[in-house]
């Protein structure tokens, strides 16, 4: 395989960039949102469920649609941005971060969810009988025994932000060295004449990419599960 220009080196590294991006903003409330998935007991949380899940089932355009809706520069979060604190999410790799996140946001709720639906409740019980807080039976428990769902999710939710497409480039567009990812230049290298090879070569390496994560994820996974003796 040739080695990769400037520009796709540019594309690599900017969807590196997005992916990581992506899962730091969605993984905190992604926990969070699966401990309430899994514990919470509320009225409006089979809503709450569909709501997270939508991505899954929405063409990403759609959310792409949405996210220019709510957060491009006419939009009611957007416009507010822009006014107070001159800031744009529309066209920027920012806007991209929150386009894959939204996208990848239910395969790690997902993940966590399982991961704390297995743990035992009667391991936190008879930490709460012997006096341990809520806090410290987190700490020392819980959170210990759903760390590899944890890192399962915000490695796959890298991964498939690796390769989100619809959502951002109706999001962001598909700017050169700002918002195009790798799947935007393979989409590019197709629409441009004799790119057949330029967009095999990128196609090849997104591949690996994605291979490399989920098999890590597996991996990591296995290794946490062992280590916590599950």
């Amino acid at each position: 395989m040739a080695p990769l220009t400037p520009a796709e080196w540019q594309a690599l590294s900017l969807s590196l960039l997005v992916a990581t991006r992506s899962v730091a903003f969605s993984l905190p409330v992604a926990i969070a949102v699966a401990w309430l998935l899994a514990r919470g007991r509320f009225h409006g949380r089979l809503l709450l469920d569909g709501f997270v899940h939508l991505p899954l089932v929405l063409p990403p355009v759609v959310i792409g649609y949405l996210l220019l809706v709510l957060f491009g520069t006419r939009g009611p979060i957007g416009g507010l941005l822009d006014r107070v604190f001159d800031f744009r999410l529309v066209f920027t790799s920012v806007g991209a971060s929150l386009a894959t996140a939204v996208m990848s946001f239910p395969l790690a709720v997902r993940a966590i969810r399982l991961s704390i639906e297995a743990i035992d409740p009667k391991l936190e019980e008879a930490a709460r009988t012997l006096g341990a807080r809520r806090v410290d039976r987190f700490l020392s428990i819980t959170l210990p025994l759903m760390a590899p769902g944890i890192l399962a999710g915000a490695i796959i939710a890298f991964a498939a932000a690796l390769g989100e497409f619809g959502a951002v480039i109706t999001f962001v567009s598909n700017i050169p060295g700002e918002t195009q990812t790798l799947p935007l230049a393979i989409y590019t290298a197709l629409q441009t004449p004799g790119g057949e090879a330029k967009a095999a070569r990128l196609a090849l390496l997104s591949f690996a990419l994605a291979i490399s994560a989920l098999l890590l994820a597996e991996v990591v996974a296995r290794r946490t599960r062992h280590a916590a003796g599950r």
